[in-house]
């Protein structure tokens, strides 16, 4: 056991060396491109499911790997990390760190608290809403780990109201029933002597002993239904923050990785992706909302039970008890100030532009410029700068602040920057991208779709419903960000391979991916929860797995009704036939010509 348990310490390093030599083969068997394709990808989908690597420094082999195989450039796969994509979700992050800076987040989640009631059912949906707001623009993981503290501070003073509420009922039961309960003890001591004089004599067994000397203890039925309350409002955080993330471009990490992979397929073809910010919203924000709703009645039924029908779990002293800490914790944050005023007029400036760029063909103020020079990066990364100038307080000037000659500091401070943004999350992206790039390249992508093309039998919404099932399946063991790298080229051929437009197959499967709500190490949102000690892995995996159901069924219902109608999913598109069809005739061509030129050969000779 000792020398296992030595062994197991170096897991990490074992699969970091042998992986590459186990897998040595497919290139020294095959030798073909798509076979030095398929050892990077293969390694690489290795190290960010076992995490043996750090998932950004994983993200980085394609820059080593392509030369060593003599896939292509250094140089060329480096240009694939920093591009539109990572611009524009750069921006976003920088907005959420100003957001965070500020403690804007905060405020916004205690002042919903305090609108709602005390009772459980409604203290979830007070805390559901500004998770699920807020995880459309910053961090899920952030958003959780804000969320959680506010939840266990409502749960202590629920306990601690409760706990009073009894003391108090005790004290009058004693005051008013002294003799009632005298009474009782006696009847219970000679009830007792007699069933066991009867036991003695062979009269009754010890099972009907057991049961006629049983007294109920309620105290026991309410421990049950506060473990119920702490469990639900803690995993309704961790459930909201994974969908939230759908409702916006940039919430998520696969939503970001789908619009980049959209971009590429469309430019190879040198068309123009429709997916924008505008037209996200028409088709991620219904299904998040819905998601949301759903998870808010199920989570009621699956906890309260009994009580769902009915009003649960809320006394008078523990709805006093709950607005006072939250208005405490609220009046702690002061009046908004400068700065926070100033970050929520530069976040609602951003959004704005980033909705009316382009409202799906509507037209927008992107049309004021030549085509295909602004994108929703322009905005994101303009406001990001600007929170790097515009002033934390009002400006020593025109006898304003009077007196005061210190400094003034920007909305976010560089360090700040610095140190806050995910670094890790831009390579991220950044290596999917340059996987992506060696997959089209060396013809990897088109080989898996011509196999995967299998499923052609299948009507177009039962191949989507069976690729939104494994997907979910998968991203509960491993990264949704690393299955949405590895899955958006495969999809996209796949599509193409059929017919069909790509993002008709893509949307779906990359969404898919959020829907991560069984297990702790699914998503990092489940794992701050779940380290709070309220949750079992049992209690996740049975709320969870009727919430991977429904998910993936509301999203097969949007995508064949109202995102058909914002992106015209059931019609395939026009640049790609045009597309094939020059390729086809090119190829016709040259091999009409060389026929020809083989003819007069041979006749000349």
């Amino acid at each position: 056991m000792g020398v296992l348990r030595d062994l197991l310490r170096f897991r990490n390093i074992f699969i970091i060396i042998l992986t590459p030599i186990i897998l040595l083969p497919i290139i020294l068997s095959i030798g073909t491109k798509e076979a030095k394709c398929a050892y990077i990808v293969i390694l690489m989908a290795v190290y960010w499911i076992t995490e043996a690597l750090p998932i950004a420094v994983t993200s980085l082999l394609p820059i080593i790997l392509t030369p060593l195989t003599g896939l292509g450039s250094a140089k060329t796969v480096s240009s694939k990390y920093l591009n539109d994509v990572s611009m524009l979700f750069l921006g976003g992050l920088m907005m959420a760190v100003a957001i965070e800076h500020w403690n804007i987040h905060k405020r916004l989640a205690l002042r919903i608290l305090l609108l709602v009631g005390s009772e459980p059912r409604w203290l979830m949906l007070g805390l559901m809403l500004p998770t699920w707001f807020l995880s459309m623009w910053i961090s899920n993981t952030a958003t959780t780990a804000m969320m959680i503290p506010i939840a266990n501070a409502i749960l202590v003073q629920l306990k601690e109201a409760k706990q009073e509420a009894e003391t108090n009922g005790h004290v009058a039961d004693e005051t008013d029933h002294d003799r009632v309960r005298l009474d009782d003890v006696a009847l219970k001591v000679n009830d007792n002597d007699k069933t066991m004089e009867q036991q003695s004599n062979g009269d009754v067994n010890k099972e009907e002993y057991e049961k006629k000397t049983y007294i109920p203890d309620p105290s026991k039925k309410e421990n049950q239904e506060y473990k119920r309350i702490c469990k639900m409002l803690s995993i309704c955080i961790a459930h909201t923050a994974n969908v939230g993330g759908i409702a916006s471009l940039t919430g998520t990490n696969p939503n970001v990785i789908l619009k980049g992979q959209s971009d590429i397929i469309y430019d190879k073809y040198n068309g123009t992706s429709p997916l924008t910010f505008a037209t996200w919203f028409m088709y991620g924000l219904p299904i998040s909302a819905i998601m949301l709703v759903l998870a808010w009645i199920w989570l009621q039924i699956f906890f309260l039970r009994g009580s769902f029908f009915k009003c649960c779990g809320g006394t008078k002293s523990a709805g006093v008890r709950i607005k006072s800490v939250l208005r405490k914790e609220y009046e702690s944050l002061g009046p908004i100030n400068f700065a926070q005023a100033a970050v929520i007029g530069h976040f609602f400036i951003l959004a704005v532009l980033w909705i009316t760029r382009d409202l799906g063909g509507a037209g927008g103020w992107g049309d004021i410029f030549p085509p295909k020079t602004v994108t929703d990066s322009t905005p994101s990364i303009l406001i990001s700068c600007s929170l790097f100038i515009f002033p934390s307080r009002v400006p020593d000037i025109f006898c304003l602040n009077k007196g005061k000659n210190e400094p003034i500091s920007p909305l976010v401070p560089w360090k700040v920057a610095e140190k806050n943004l995910p670094w890790g999350v831009m390579i991220l992206l950044g290596g999917g991208f340059a996987l992506a790039h060696i997959s089209e390249e060396s013809g990897l992508s088109k080989w898996l779709g011509n196999e995967l093309a299998v499923f052609s039998y299948l009507e177009p919404w039962v191949m989507n419903l069976v690729f939104c099932i494994v997907v979910a399946a998968a991203t509960e063991v491993t990264s949704n960000t690393a299955i949405c790298t590895l899955m958006m080229p495969i999809m996209a051929q796949i599509a193409l391979q059929l017919q069909l437009n790509p993002l008709y197959i893509m949307f779906p499967t990359a969404i898919a991916t959020s829907f991560s709500f069984m297990l702790p190490v699914a998503t990092p949102p489940n794992a701050v929860v779940f380290s709070y000690g309220h949750l079992r892995v049992i209690d996740m995996v049975m709320v969870g797995f009727l919430m991977n159901i429904i998910g993936i069924l509301v999203l097969i219902l949007g995508t064949e009704t109202w995102g058909a109608s914002a992106f015209n999913f059931h019609t395939f598109p026009d640049i790609f036939r045009t597309n094939n069809n020059i390729t086809d005739s090119a190829q016709n061509i040259t091999v009409l010509m060389n026929g020809t030129c083989l003819c007069s050969n041979l006749t000349m000779t």
